[in-house]
């Protein structure tokens, strides 16, 4: 027998010296069972199923073999009160968002969706005014360029560039409504 197995014998003989030397030396032991076993659920609610196994292990000690492993009959109550204390926050384990910030950051860049949002938007103008907020606004071409590939002047690319993009602020007004 070990050496709890020693105490725990001598405690369920009567010793009570044996009893509370064997609940100090238990004690860290089963906290750090818990705590690898229950630490998500926070370091209140790990203390709160220590106590539990403690006084599971103080109530069912009879239980226990005399010449039997102590630690395994231990390691299962302590099993058994994890399960309960989960069962008990029915499924839901909090964690701070806190702990994953660094985690979660999205990286930095262009918004996914934006590019799909702003052919959506384009597709709504007429045919001229869309290739033209493309051209001038998506690919950077000047309106000298955009005027000679849709034959226009200048003049006329800047007054239906400026239409477009009134119009293009009406419908995205309609659409946050």
């Amino acid at each position: 027998m070990d050496d709890w197995g020693t105490l725990l014998a001598e405690a369920n003989s009567g010793d009570s010296r044996a009893y509370a030397t064997f609940l100090r030396t238990i004690t860290p032991v089963l906290r750090g069972v818990v705590r690898a076993k229950a630490g998500c659920l926070g370091e209140a609610i790990c203390e709160d199923v220590l106590q539990e196994v403690l006084l599971a292990v103080h109530l069912k000690r009879h239980t226990w073999q005399a010449g039997a492993p102590v630690r395994p009959w231990l390691y299962a109550i302590a099993r058994y009160k994890v399960v309960d204390a989960f069962r008990a926050r029915g499924g839901k384990v909090e964690v701070p968002i806190e702990d994953f910030d660094e985690i979660l950051a999205a990286e930095a860049g262009p918004d996914p969706t934006e590019a799909a949002d702003m052919a959506k938007m384009i597709g709504l103008l007429d045919n001229r005014s869309g290739r033209l907020v493309r051209m001038i606004g998506i690919e950077g071409s000047s309106a000298a360029e955009a005027g000679q590939a849709l034959n226009m002047t200048e003049g006329a690319v800047r007054v239906a560039l400026h239409r477009a993009f009134k119009t293009l602020a009406a419908l995205r007004e309609r659409h946050l409504k």
